[in-house]
């Protein structure tokens, strides 16, 4: 079983921009990649929580910060964790949702406790992207290539 990574992102309460990692983070971790992630609440790791430090500590984290402040980053470092990096050094894993934004900048946030319909496909485009480095991380494939199979069918191909 590959260890999972973690993935901690931005509290930015009453921010579009943590909303959008917010709602990124839940979506890989409950829908993307599930047996390979774990979500850790920011807010866990600011009051000092012992099982959320000792879970930063012993595993990847994947950050997915709101601003430029990189709160999430910060407090993982603070938390003795160590933001994942790929021995290349070309894998990134802190994101920072406004750098996504400039990728996509047709899908604009707006909205705090409930996103826009731009704001909900900008966190989608973030999940996406933090699912592709997890996989990078784990060195596992999405269904559609395990085994020859198709997405929903198990990569069994039966």
């Amino acid at each position: 079983m590959t260890q999972r990574v973690v993935i901690v992102p931005c509290s930015g309460i009453g921010k579009s921009y943590g909303t959008v990692a917010r709602e990124g983070a839940f979506r890989v971790t409950e829908d993307l990649r599930p047996d390979t992630t774990q979500l850790i609440p920011l807010s866990l790791l600011v009051l000092g929580d012992e099982q959320a430090r000792a879970d930063v500590a012993g595993a990847q984290a994947i950050t997915i910060d709101g601003c430029k402040l990189a709160c999430a980053t910060k407090m993982v470092a603070e938390s003795g964790g160590q933001v994942a990096r790929d021995p290349s050094a070309s894998l990134r894993t802190s994101l920072v949702v406004l750098d996504v934004f400039r990728r996509h900048r047709d899908l604009k946030p707006q909205g705090v406790s409930e996103l826009n319909e731009g704001g909900q496909q900008l966190a989608h485009a973030l999940a996406d992207e933090v699912a592709t480095l997890v996989d990078q991380l784990t060195d596992s494939l999405p269904l559609t290539q395990r085994n020859g199979g198709r997405a929903g069918d198990g990569g069994d191909n039966a």
